[in-house]
């Protein structure tokens, strides 16, 4: 599945995050930021667009409602940070930790997770769009009546995740690992796994498999 990359200009001048507060509408665009602290802070309807953020921490924030197009994360902590009600789109996250974040109610199109941390993520009645989980962390997170559109699963840790309600339909999850699942037998037609893992899976039905 071929996902539309951030779009992202070279030679990007340096700004902190900070400077949000400075500016008319709460915005940034067409930077770069760097070891940034922006942590236990209450800014919604914030709009980030055509930007690079490193290295920056966003613990405990409040960004409901946030607008994110064509932005790079990089080594960023977003842990227990609310960004419920967002839109997401041409967004990566790359190495970044989002223990315990809060993006309920989101939608997200042409998003990657790339060796990220959603341990107890909370991304209830959201709809993905050509989104890549990949090398993620996702022990405990909670995809609660979800809309997946070419979503993909590689290499991921889906330990204990819920995909209650959500159809997993043409999703494969057959490299992706875990010891339980929360999941109907009915969202589960169609979804593309492993043969472990549909011995797995038969334990939901009562069967009792012998050699």
């Amino acid at each position: 599945m071929k996902i539309d990359s951030p779009k992202i200009v070279s030679n990007l001048p340096v700004k902190n995050f900070q400077d949000i507060f400075y500016e008319e509408d709460p915005e940034l665009e067409m930077c770069i930021i760097n070891d940034s602290l922006f942590t236990d802070e209450a800014l919604h309807r914030v709009r980030l667009s055509k930007m690079v953020i490193k290295n920056s921490k966003f613990n405990n924030t409040d960004f409901s409602n946030i607008d994110m197009i064509d932005v790079i994360f990089e080594n960023c902590d977003f842990s227990n940070a609310n960004m419920n009600n967002s839109s997401i789109h041409r967004v990566e996250f790359k190495n970044c930790k989002l223990l315990g974040v809060d993006f309920t109610e989101s939608r997200f199109g042409n998003v990657v997770f790339d060796q990220s941390v959603l341990n107890l993520a909370s991304l209830g009645n959201s709809k993905f769009e050509k989104v890549r989980f990949e090398d993620a962390s996702l022990v405990n997170s909670d995809f609660y009546d979800c809309i997946f559109k070419n979503v993909e699963f590689k290499l991921c840790n889906l330990n204990s995740a819920n995909f209650e309600k959500t159809s997993l339909k043409g999703i494969d999850i057959s490299n992706s690992t875990f010891e339980s699942l929360t999941v109907s037998i009915a969202d589960l037609n169609g979804c593309k796994v492993s043969t472990h893992q549909a011995i797995q899976f038969s334990s939901l039905l009562g069967l009792v498999i012998t050699d």
